[in-house]
């Protein structure tokens, strides 16, 4: 990790105003939770992993939002600051669920190691602060073959585990990793134009998960955002949630989230990858390529940092 420039320090210190909302018809009333996966990652671009935390704690209390939850890879978990990280987001009143020992797919690892993987991290999660029985399915993966899918579905369930889906997916790691690449590299990064990026992706992928939503469930659903525990989501999060209110919405805890009745409605298709209401839809006779946002692309997010200039050699 590169030490932070004067100019990316200063632009820390000072209130981000957030971007204007986009022309179109008058927003509606959608709720939203949030949720942070691979916790806890290392060091970044701008911050240590300690640094992380506690500005992702101070954030969410400023911005009045008491629960969200982070799932953790159990196997990141030495050290005595990775720890203290757990239970600091444990002790600010927020959920801690299961995301893996080790991050596997189910086809490469097969069902007897994946659900001996996911015990390993529960025999350590279970003990923790704000602890919930919630899995959250590593790459979103739950299985390339219906007996492989329905068998990791039947451990859950014989250990009360809920299936932590999301309902908004997004390349938000991808874009982490470019910038870690760059500061790595030693390249410039324009931090204001990357925070503009960065909620600009967020926010399409968000109207474009709800409007399949309103198409096939004739309602705006309480979404579930995936996000990742890495510098962006700190240092971007008030501004991202600011204009998440701007735009009408509401930010709900994902408590409140997983009450909405599609957390009941598991559809018997292997497309979960994009989340729940996408696999809803793809149940419906939905075309799979036209479930997939965008941006959750490399080269197209490559071309669109080379194109803004984000990221300068």
């Amino acid at each position: 990790m590169r030490p932070l420039t004067t100019a990316v320090m200063m632009w820390m210190a000072v209130c981000v105003t957030p971007l204007a909302q986009s022309e179109g018809p008058p927003p509606h009333a959608g709720e939203i939770a949030l949720s942070f996966d691979d916790v806890p990652l290392g060091d970044g671009a701008f911050l240590t992993g300690m640094e992380r935390t506690e500005m992702l704690v101070r954030k969410l209390d400023s911005l009045g939002i008491d629960e969200v939850v982070f799932f953790c890879t159990t196997e990141k978990f030495y050290g005595p600051d990775r720890e203290k990280r757990l239970r600091i987001y444990g002790e600010a009143g927020h959920r801690i669920g299961n995301h893996s020992y080790s991050h596997p797919h189910p086809h490469q690892a097969g069902v007897q190691k994946y659900i001996a993987d996911l015990d390993r991290a529960h025999d350590y999660l279970v003990e923790v602060l704000g602890f919930v029985r919630w899995f959250r399915y590593p790459f979103l993966d739950e299985g390339i073959s219906r007996p492989l899918r329905d068998s990791v579905r039947t451990a859950l369930a014989e250990r009360g585990y809920r299936n932590a889906y999301v309902t908004i997916d997004n390349y938000d790691w991808y874009m982490d990793r470019l910038t870690r690449y760059a500061a790595d590299s030693g390249w410039s990064i324009d931090v204001d134009r990357l925070r503009d990026t960065y909620v600009e992706v967020l926010w399409d992928g968000i109207l474009f998960y709800d409007r399949i939503g309103q198409d096939v469930l004739g309602r705006s659903p309480r979404h579930v955002l995936l996000l990742h525990e890495n510098d962006l989501a700190a240092l971007f999060l008030d501004t991202l949630v600011a204009h998440i209110r701007g735009q009408g919405w509401t930010v709900i805890s994902p408590t409140a989230a997983y009450a909405d009745p599609i957390a009941d409605s598991i559809p018997d298709v292997l497309m979960n990858g994009q989340g729940r209401v996408a696999a809803i839809a793809k149940a419906r006779g939905y075309a799979g390529r036209d479930l997939v946002h965008r941006f959750e692309d490399t080269e197209y997010l490559d071309s669109l940092f080379a194109a803004r200039g984000i990221i300068r050699r």
